[in-house]
């Protein structure tokens, strides 16, 4: 009530008004003034956390933080007032349009911000353009001796830097995938499983920059997540610096277009289109993008809490999110961050990435020359889900809105600045006379897409057009097959797409004449602009040229969409295809509707992903520590899993396969424990367990859910008993903060715990004090949904292939534990009938125990690993010996 009554000085006030369920709290929030006062620079949205930030000694306890967010106030104030202060330009001319916006720290930073002797400068008038720079020459083929590749390694771990042989062989070993290649179609493909400790993003780093040193190439690296991004991109500064003497940069991390501000997207929310708390938002950004290293706003350097504490969250809406970039046509074409990154990485040595872009990019580049050739995917063992999404089709409703919104442009009464084709290639329709009848003919045909309010209708039984009549059909079947008993009404429906009723095959036949009615004019329409390209008129200057450029780019890919949406159509009724596995949805979330599908995916991905990725490139190597599938006792080969999933069964040649361990000593420093008494699905007693195990651990538990509505009920049952021993619990989709700035905060509060799902599973480092107990809800089943059981099928494994998919995500989980050389901890299983085969997933020599609560407690409490004794004893009897 007094916080509700009264402004008061707040830390992170939706995460406040969370905990204290009052959601209107509002007040002085020292991280907008942080994010006002120094915008591109990081802080955890702690207490601890910002003083760190700021320079100043942390609160010891709860009791002294009130007095701390003052003084912390303090700092901020004197910060702006500072001659040094490093942010200033742009301050008083973003202040002076945030008081007009009611911002309540406006009028407590006023007195500190002088006003400038000049006047500043608009943001878009102060960045700067990027140039373009000629065509990179192909690489050079060159050998690298393992003398090379091991004196660099030894350059970038360090004079006095420990030889660890396993690393040192692992290196040898990446430096193959850069040997020149001897036929067409036949990369070097390298499959090299590195243990944790083993340092193999150094061990790969230094044959890559060898080869991009003597070759004048660029090495494209991969990941999964964005942490081992954050992580690599700090790393390579080892091998290369921040910018080369002209000025260029060598590291260049490259990430999708709606990662990145669009900057015509916030001039037009800086110039009325937000309003209210989202338009305080868009100067914070504003204030931001004048000091970004590249504008990624997403696990780049904007604070990832930025976007949490407004609640209409407004980031995505700054981005490029439904590919309506109009290119040279956009007025800050020549600042545009995406356009910058992209012409950056073209003369990179190394470019940072992530694994849909690498294949999206090898689909569908704009570039030929700047497609990957030599590859490193790190988190190897996502690279089957990435191809399985990536070569997917779906056709929603949502996705068909969005390709109508693309071609006609946005419904009457919408706001915002999209534009449909007529608007954007204007000139080309009245320059080119076939040209503007193929828009005029796509835009009429455009029509026939679902329009607003679609789903709305669906429900209603009243559809519109081909394609909503298609959808209606789609939905009415799903529903009708439903064997769910309404019991799981917070997930998704599905059915196969066999046996189809007359109405679904009739309104799919419909739906695709009506999809080849728009792609045929869109067909056209492209070999008009490579005409107008091939012999230019004498208006169309250099950026007329890049805009023709960017929209031929994007014709291509609705044409391939469309062209995947018409063979998905033609499919239904007919014999099925052995290639694919085909089916029906309706995507629901907490019961509530909001897109109806038909999808299709390959039953094996890598089919594609080796013949788009892996046959043009020279080199690839894909690295993990859990590469092979840990099969124990049990008969088999452990790389056969790994070779399937790579794409390597598809090529012409043998993957080159090594296998570096771990340095770790697990049998002294992990134990298991498998806790035989919380009976499957008694909530009470599995969120008892949660609380007491945090309790006994006092903080430092990372906590895994295999379902999100289990999660929130522990979090629930448990999180203020353990706030009020001091002990702070967070919890993804419960605590109003991304998943990245969630882990930075337990990273740094040692009492700290984390409830999570499976992105908390693996690309977490928590090295240290910080991570000493990870707790495991069940036994991580994999959803047997359509697409699983036909590939179970397709594999003949039965329930082994469930067994391998398992064992992969135990070891990943298991993998959070033991970061360092001095780590030590629990692993703890709340499943009672935890399988004795899946044992082998944990490392070998690892102590596991089927222990009682109550035991496994005792243990946790007492620090007893291995031989009953404390983790680290024996080092501290050395210690005090010595």
């Amino acid at each position: 009530m007094a916080a509700a009554d009264t402004p008061v000085l707040i830390l992170n006030a939706p995460l406040v008004a969370s905990r204290l369920g009052y959601p209107d709290l509002s007040g002085l929030d020292l991280l907008e003034a942080f994010a006002f006062v120094h915008p591109a620079r990081f802080c955890v949205p702690t207490p601890r956390g910002l003083a760190e930030a700021l320079g100043m000694d942390p609160p010891q306890g709860d009791s002294d933080v009130p007095e701390f967010l003052q003084r912390a106030a303090g700092a901020l104030c004197a910060a702006c007032a500072d001659g040094e202060w490093f942010e200033r330009a742009g301050a008083w001319s973003a202040l002076q349009s945030l008081e007009r916006l009611r911002w309540p720290w406006a009028q407590v930073l006023r007195p500190h911000v002088a006003r400038p002797e000049r006047a500043e400068k608009w943001l878009f008038s102060a960045l700067p353009e990027w140039e373009e720079a000629g065509e990179r020459a192909p690489p050079r083929q060159v050998d690298l001796p393992p003398e090379t590749v091991l004196k660099r390694l030894d350059e970038l771990t360090g004079e006095g830097a420990e030889r660890r042989a396993g690393q040192r062989a692992y290196a040898a070993d990446a430096a193959r995938i850069f040997a020149p290649r001897s036929k067409r179609e036949a990369p070097h493909v390298a499959l090299a499983q590195a243990g944790t400790g083993i340092g193999k993003t150094l061990g790969y780093l230094a044959p890559a920059s060898a080869w991009a040193e003597a070759s004048g190439g660029t090495v494209w690296v991969s990941t999964y997540t964005k942490n081992l991004q954050r992580q690599l991109r700090v790393e390579s500064r080892r091998a290369w610096p921040l910018k080369r003497p002209d000025g260029t940069p060598p590291v260049v991390v490259r990430k999708g277009r709606e990662n990145y501000l669009c900057l015509l997207n916030l001039e037009d929310a800086l110039q009325g289109g937000f309003a209210g708390r989202p338009a305080i938002l868009a100067h914070l950004v504003a204030r931001w993008a004048a000091f970004t290293r590249d504008g990624d706003m997403i696990g780049g350097d904007l604070p990832g809490w930025l976007g949490t504490l407004f609640r209409r969250r407004g980031i995505a809406a700054l981005t490029d999110q439904r590919g309506e970039c109009i290119y040279a046509g956009c007025p800050h074409y020549r600042k545009c961050f995406i356009e910058r990154v992209a012409r950056e990485s073209a003369g990179a040595d190394l470019v940072i990435a992530n694994h849909a872009l690498v294949m999206i990019n090898a689909a569908r580049g704009r570039d030929h020359a700047q497609r990957p050739t030599r590859i490193v995917f790190d988190e190897g063992h996502h690279v089957f889900e990435a191809a399985d999404s990536t070569f997917a089709a779906t056709l929603s409703g949502q996705e068909a809105i969005e390709l109508r919104r693309w071609i006609i442009g946005p419904e009457k009464n919408a706001r915002g600045r999209r534009r449909g084709l007529s608007a954007r290639l204007a000139d080309v329709a009245s320059y080119d006379e076939a040209g503007g009848e193929a828009i005029r003919a796509a835009s009429e045909a455009g029509q026939l897409l679902p329009s607003d309010g679609w789903l709305q209708r669906l429900v209603e039984g009243e559809p519109r057009g081909p394609l909503e009549r298609l959808l209606f059909a789609v939905r009415t079947v799903t529903y009708a097959r439903d064997e769910s008993g309404g019991q799981e009404a917070g997930y998704g429906i599905e059915t196969e797409a066999a046996g189809l009723p007359g109405e679904v095959i009739e309104a799919a036949g419909l739906a695709a004449g009506a999809l080849a009615a728009i792609r045929v004019p869109l067909i056209r329409l492209a070999g008009r602009l490579e005409a107008i390209m091939a012999d230019p008129p004498d208006w169309l200057d250099s950026q007329g040229r890049a805009r023709i450029e960017g929209a031929r780019h994007s014709l291509a890919w609705r044409i391939d969409l469309l062209a995947a949406w018409e063979a998905l159509l033609d499919r239904l009724g007919g014999s099925a295809d052995p290639e694919f596995v085909d089916w029906l949805a309706v995507d629901r979330n907490d019961a509530r509707e909001f897109d109806v599908a038909i999808h299709r995916r390959w039953l094996d991905p890598m089919k594609p992903f080796a013949r788009i990725v892996l046959e043009p490139a020279h080199g690839v190597m894909l690295t993990s520590a859990t590469l092979t599938d840990r099969i124990g006792s049990a008969p088999g080969d452990p790389w056969e899993s790994a070779i399937a999933r790579s794409g390597a069964a598809h090529l012409d040649c043998a993957p080159m396969l090594s296998t570096a361990d771990s340095p770790f000593d697990y049998a002294a420093r992990a134990e298991v424990l498998i806790v035989t008494d919380i009976r499957k699905g008694d909530l009470p007693a599995l969120a008892g367990a949660y609380a007491r195990i945090i309790e006994a651990s006092r903080g430092g538990v990372l906590g895994l859910f295999t379902a999100i509505r289990r999660m929130r009920a522990v979090h629930g049952r448990i999180a203020d008993r353990l706030a009020r021993a001091g002990l702070p619990l967070y919890a993804q989709h419960v605590d109003p903060i991304d998943t990245g700035t969630l882990v930075d905060i337990f990273k740094g509060d040692p009492r700290a715990s984390l409830l999570g799902t499976d992105a908390l599973r693996d690309g977490v480092d928590v090295p240290g004090r910080s991570l000493r107990c990870v707790a495991l809800e069940a036994v991580p089943w994999p959803r047997p949904d359509i697409l699983h059981k036909a590939r179970r099928a397709a594999s003949g494994a039965g329930s082994g292939y469930d067994d391998r998919i398992i064992r992969a995500r135990i070891a990943q989980a298991f993998g959070r534990l033991i970061r360092g050389k001095d780590d030590s901890g629990h692993f703890v299983v709340l499943s009672p009938a935890f399988p004795s085969r899946l044992l082998s997933a944990f490392p070998d020599g690892t102590a596991i125990r089927r222990v009682t609560l109550d035991e496994a407690l005792a243990r946790i409490s007492a620090g007893l690993i291995g031989p009953d004794e404390p983790a680290g004893a024996e080092a501290d009897r050395m210690e005090a010996g010595a």
